[in-house]
């Protein structure tokens, strides 16, 4: 009898420690977890228009607006009737430029991420005498706009005919003397903490 114990208190040991062995080896059940979407964000992206349709409409132009904390450009059209002479023509397109940049984003603008700093009711005006020939003058001082809304401005003037087309744009308010304002990379990509550098001009 004592032999037969001695024997099964070797299995029930050895049992154990095989059990045991086993028991290091087994991986953690992998179960599926949900926890819903990822928070949507602003893709800053919209489908490609239609730059016939948008020609027919009027001249295709491109205002940069608020996309999160950086400005992106987006593509509209501006109606300037024929035969205007150059000088008028700059400031009918600058008006343009200011009243798509004020306009409430469409839809899909919206659905993008796309906003406007720019306050409805801007006006642009051309130069006073003894200023560059090129000045675009604002029914706002420019120094007056907030760092979002001057910048809008400023990139968008600066890319387009109504400037000289070397990335920068000549503003002026109500009174005073204008300055030159450039948009670089660094306005565009953080228009919130960097406002457009700005020099003086020489008179026209």
């Amino acid at each position: 009898m004592n032999a037969r114990r001695a024997l099964a208190l070797v299995l029930v040991l050895l049992v154990g420690a095989v059990g045991t062995v086993a028991g290091c080896g087994i991986r953690a059940t992998e179960v599926p977890t949900d926890y819903g979407a990822a928070p949507s964000r602003a893709h800053c992206s919209l489908s490609a228009p239609d730059i016939g349709t948008q020609s027919a409409r009027g001249l295709a132009v491109q205002v940069f607006l608020r996309c999160g904390a950086s400005l992106v450009s987006v593509d509209r059209s501006v109606n300037i009737p024929e035969g205007t002479a150059d000088s008028a023509r700059r400031v009918l397109l600058a008006q343009g430029l200011l009243n798509e940049l004020a306009e409430p984003s469409s839809a899909a603008e919206r659905l993008a991420g796309y906003t406007t700093d720019v306050p409805s009711r801007m006006k642009a005006g051309g130069p006073r005498e003894g200023d560059p020939e090129d000045t675009l003058r604002l029914n706002v001082a420019p120094d007056r706009l907030s760092s979002y809304a001057l910048a809008q401005i400023v990139c968008t003037f600066s890319d387009s005919e109504a400037a000289e087309g070397d990335g920068s744009v000549i503003l002026g308010g109500p009174s005073g003397a204008p300055r030159r304002y450039e948009c670089t990379p660094e306005v565009r990509t953080d228009p919130g903490s960097v406002r457009p550098p700005n020099t003086g001009v020489a008179a026209g």
